[in-house]
């Protein structure tokens, strides 16, 4: 994203391109962790989360792109390494809202979250190339 501030928002999306950049940083790093601590202690029931409620608490209209990406590196890395364990263990985790999920799920559901919001930050970017994008 050389060019880049992070600030560059779609008028029709909540969070501008960094504040998307940190929650699917934070998506990734909380299923890592919740995978993991299903692996590593057998304990497989996990609570749900409000993702507004921790972009709130997080700032994320404000986080700098250079390091929401630096952060999202570091989240990805680790989500693969859980994601990987938990797939070949076959993890198997019980969800407050959801019910059972498997880690096959938990990927799934995790890489259409990551795509959908890469989505969005093309139409972000895609505005910003015709010069019709508000910023934060």
């Amino acid at each position: 994203m050389k060019g880049r501030r992070g600030d560059e928002r779609h008028p029709g999306l909540a969070w501008n391109v960094a504040a998307y950049v940190s929650h699917v940083t934070d998506n990734l790093r909380n299923w890592a962790e919740r995978l993991a601590g299903a692996r590593l202690t057998g304990m497989r029931r996990v609570p749900g989360y409000d993702q507004d409620l921790l972009a709130q608490a997080r700032h994320y209209n404000d986080v700098s792109l250079a390091g929401a990406l630096w952060s999202l590196q570091r989240a990805a890395d680790a989500w693969v390494d859980s994601v990987t364990a938990a797939l070949e263990e076959e993890v198997i985790l019980e969800h407050a809202d959801r019910g059972v999920q498997r880690a096959e799920d938990v990927a799934r559901n995790n890489a259409h979250d990551a795509a959908h919001h890469a989505w969005d930050i093309e139409r972000i970017l895609a505005l910003a190339h015709v010069g019709e994008l508000t910023r934060s």
